[in-house]
């Protein structure tokens, strides 16, 4: 069989298998990437979205939620048209917050927390029990490279995003048996989200300590993401996706 029928093989494999796709933080950087890729390959999405002025993308119900709230992540997941649906999850709701940890505000510290870590075990815990329910499920939390370099006033970000590690490997081993794959995404530095809010002469020293010498394409985690969706028999694991940045 050769590469394109392999392809679209998985393709079709993908469409059979997911019904929908929710995702959070849809409205910009790598959820919005994803948001549109998923409605455009003909898959039901629904995301949230901070902001009180809600986007308007076609084929994407997006709802004001902060994750970091149990209550309205729950209202959110009891409001969609939900039933014995497969679903996939993707945690792609995120903030930053740089300061050097003795300077740092504890409560915007404690927001990153909140959002990025929190927020993903709120949605997690309100579409596991669907997800059980079918035996069916693929979860996928989005991480990141900077817990693993160490970068100095991040360790707010730092401590959320590798909280990500630990709650996708227990998720995974509490669902192992019911069809259900957790997995996680250690992203490095990509043209797309968060890059575009540093500023130009920090991303050409970023780029030097890239062994590949340049952002990543987001196709990159597209194919990921399709992986991790395909394959029944990789949970609790962390990719990592960096351009060979340790």
């Amino acid at each position: 069989m050769d590469l394109w029928c392999l392809n679209y093989k998985m393709e079709l494999n993908l469409k059979l298998i997911i019904m929908v796709v929710l995702i959070t933080g849809a409205s910009k950087g790598i959820g919005k990437f994803l948001s549109d890729y998923f409605a455009a390959k003909g898959f039901q999405v629904f995301g949230t979205q901070l902001k009180t002025q809600l986007s308007i993308v076609p084929g994407i119900k997006i709802n004001q939620v902060d994750v970091s709230i149990f209550s309205q992540v729950e209202t959110w997941i009891k409001s969609l048209p939900l039933v014995n649906e497969k679903l996939i999850l993707i945690n792609a709701a995120g903030i930053s917050y740089n300061a050097f940890a003795h300077k740092a505000d504890p409560e915007k510290w404690l927001d990153v927390i909140k959002v990025n870590l929190f927020g993903s075990f709120n949605t997690s815990k309100c579409v596991l029990p669907l997800m059980r329910e079918v035996n069916y499920g693929r979860i996928i939390n989005i991480s990141s490279v900077v817990p693993q370099l160490g970068i100095h006033g991040t360790s707010a970000y730092s401590a959320s995003k590798s909280g990500l590690w630990g709650l996708t490997k227990t998720l995974s081993i509490e669902n192992a048996t019911k069809g259900i794959t957790v997995n996680n995404l250690n992203l490095g530095y990509f043209d797309i989200g968060m890059i575009k809010d540093v500023p130009e002469d920090m991303q050409k020293v970023l780029i030097q300590k890239i062994p590949q010498q340049t952002f990543g394409n987001p196709r990159n985690i597209i194919n990921a993401v399709e992986f991790l969706i395909e394959s029944d028999y990789t949970t609790g694991t962390s990719v990592n996706i960096n351009g060979g940045l340790y």
